[in-house]
Parts: structure tokens; sequence; C-alpha cells
């Protein structure tokens, strides 16, 4: 139905926007220990160091400046950074609702729009499923 890349949708401008802000990132107990051990932190301590705690689960702490505390014009801890920032913005409450493509948009000036929802549901559908490739291969 739709022969579509990665880049149909979003090319990351390296801009940091989606490191800020917006509710934060939600860390594994895998990701945490990952974290931890690439930067080189007991992972025991690494929880109450570089989180803060919301519905009882971690999320990466953020500066003063509202962004995550990796971040420092690029991501530090690219190599093993969570699965939330892996996936943007192929992420499921597109799939909930297509309007959060838009909303998205608006934050994020690597997300193209006035894209077909059709397609973009298509995309979405085949990436979250398969593990299809998109654009986590970033410098961000």
């Amino acid at each position: 139905m739709f022969d579509l890349e990665p880049s149909d949708f979003f090319q990351c401008k390296k801009c940091g926007d989606c490191c800020k802000g917006y509710g934060g990132t939600f860390v594994s107990e895998d990701e945490s220990k990952a974290i931890a051990e690439f930067i080189g932190e007991d992972p025991e301590r690494f929880i109450s160091g570089y989180c803060r705690i919301s519905g009882g689960k971690p999320l990466l702490a953020q500066g003063p400046d509202g962004y995550c505390i990796f971040w420092d014009r690029l991501c530090t801890i690219h190599p093993v950074k969570p699965r939330m920032c892996r996936e943007w913005p192929f992420i499921k409450s597109v799939l909930a609702d297509i309007r959060n493509w838009e909303i998205m948009a608006q934050m994020c000036p690597g997300i193209k729009v006035n894209m077909p929802d059709d397609a973009i549901k298509t995309y979405l559908q085949k990436a979250l499923t398969t593990g299809y490739p998109h654009p986590m291969k970033r410098s961000i």
C-alpha cells in the first residue's frame, strides 16, 4: 500500500527539543543498569541520583533548564539511551490517536506534517510490531 522510508516521516534536526520536558523519559530496570554502567555509576545508586519517581516508575531527571540531565548539545548516553528515546517519534500514542503526530510535530521540527493518516498508521504499525528500521542511528 505505502512504500515509504523513515525519512518520509522524520529527519532528526539534532535540536534536543525531544529531550526537554513533555512528561519525561521512563527507564526500565535493564535500561537504568545499562546507563549506570555506561556512566560508571553504581547501579544501586543510579535511580536515586539520576531519576525522579513518577507513578512509581523512574524517569530520567531534568536539569534546571528542563532538558534531560544527559543532554549536552547531544545525548551523552546515546549508545545506551532508553527505548522511549530510541523510538522517537515512532511511538504507540500515535497509533492510539493519529492527532498525536500533529501535536508532537508542534514541538519537534524533524517530524514531517501533512502526511496521509493511513501512511503514518501503516508505517508506525510496521515499525512497532516488526522493529522495522527507523531513524534510530542519529547522534542525538
